[in-house]
């Protein structure tokens, strides 16, 4: 059979048709598909038919020639039902995606946004259960990567930051999760700021900015802060106020920071040094940095934050000596200092109606060894019980102090504050 004849049989035109029509009828599908779409869930009316129909076949004309159907000659040719078929395949194409489109247009939220798609939360499998309370375990992955536009972390921050494995509350959107990430990581490291993305699997990617000028931050507003060395007391400690004795005159400060027992060539490095003086809230210059809780006493640098006239004075000295102004004992405060050097943290909480402390006892609950902490006291119908038994009742709304390390006591805090 000759190839021309072949070609203008009637099934070779009608799967010719089909070709051409669905190689035409792409786009126009496509312009179908998004008026529809648009149109529905803008106005919530749907396009008419007839429409659509004009719309599919004038992009069919352009983009593949099929108005040539209006063409006599055309439709008297030997390619008439190529043609034909092609139109109706372009027309059903179109009525099928304005379908779906309009269909979508129904379906679709009205109030979408990308926010919405971060409410999603944990996967199961990552959720453990402390006393009826789904908690998860959030630990840092990857490492912990440097924030455009800031210098790099230090490496012993750095590897702080990256050795985290907090807990929160298992019921929260992944948003939250890491909205309270961040802000645990300023408070506790004090950087400048931080970003966490947290997958599905309780894994934190973490981007962090070193922190800025902690001298500063801790010099009261109208103070400044002056480093000089000094012969320093054994224990001297933040917070503390001293009078600084020197060669120009004497002052009295509160101590920002203060470092002593360094080595000879430590001492030497330091002497050389020029006193400097920030003015607190308004510039900020460099300052010793403790190394300790408390100074072991001898040679060595101290900050101490005064005001503006005894900073001159201690600006014309080389050197002083230290004197620890005396604040009379508490022995409290002896208790709360000798628990955090044992790695202790106090806390105040409240406990949360209908949470696992709610109408229980502390020795029901178990407190110690479910949660490794210990209660110190608890206010119960307004009074306070100092060291609670463990048939003390506990119920929502109660005030307790709760000691512990503090990982254990963020635990406590998330499943029953």
């Amino acid at each position: 059979m000759p190839l021309g004849l072949a070609l203008d049989s009637f099934p070779m035109q009608v799967l010719l048709g089909l070709y051409l029509g669905v190689l035409t009828g792409i786009v126009p599908a496509l312009v179908c598909f998004a008026f529809g779409f648009s149109f529905k869930y803008v106005t919530g009316l749907t396009i008419p038919g007839l429409g659509v129909v004009v719309l599919g076949v004038a992009i069919a004309g352009i983009n593949g020639g099929l108005m040539a159907f209006n063409d006599p000659t055309i439709l008297k040719s030997s390619n008439s039902v190529a043609v034909v078929t092609g139109l109706v395949v372009v027309l059903m194409l179109c009525f099928y995606a304005h379908a779906q489109g309009d269909k979508l247009g129904v379906s679709l939220p009205k109030h979408f946004s990308f926010k919405r798609l971060r409410e999603r939360t944990l996967s199961k499998d990552v959720v453990d259960f402390v006393g009826g309370i789904g908690q998860v375990r959030v630990p840092v992955v990857g490492g912990v990567a440097d924030m455009e536009g800031y210098p790099p972390l230090p490496a012993d921050l750095r590897e702080e930051i990256a050795g985290v494995d907090w807990t929160f509350p298992a019921d929260l959107p992944l948003d939250e999760l890491e909205r309270r990430f961040e802000d645990r990581l300023r408070s506790e490291f004090d950087v400048a700021d931080a970003d966490v993305q947290i997958d599905a699997q309780a894994r934190a990617t973490v981007i962090v900015a070193p922190p800025l000028s902690g001298v500063s931050k801790r010099v009261p507003q109208g103070k400044r802060a002056v480093s000089l060395t000094a012969v320093i007391p054994t224990g001297v400690a933040r917070g503390d106020d001293v009078t600084l004795t020197t060669s120009a005159g004497s002052c009295t400060g509160t101590v920002v920071a203060a470092k002593s027992g360094a080595k000879k060539e430590e001492k030497k490095e330091a002497g050389d040094t020029p006193p400097v003086a920030t003015d607190g809230g308004a510039t900020e210059a460099p300052a010793a940095k403790s190394t300790a809780p408390v100074t072991t006493g001898g040679e060595g640098r101290i900050t101490v934050a005064t005001d503006r006239a005894s900073a001159e004075t201690l600006l014309d000295a080389a050197e002083g000596a230290v004197v620890v102004t005396a604040r009379g004992t508490r022995r409290e405060f002896e208790l709360l200092s000798l628990l955090r050097r044992t790695g202790n943290r106090m806390r105040r909480l409240t406990v949360r109606a209908d949470g696992p402390l709610d109408a229980t006892t502390i020795g029901e609950a178990n407190v110690r060894d479910v949660y490794g902490v210990a209660v110190l006291a608890v206010r119960h119908d307004g009074s306070w019980t100092v060291a609670p038994r463990g048939d003390t009742a506990i119920a929502g709304g109660d005030d307790c102090f709760v000691v512990g390390p503090r990982e254990k006591l963020s635990a406590f805090a998330e499943a029953v504050a």
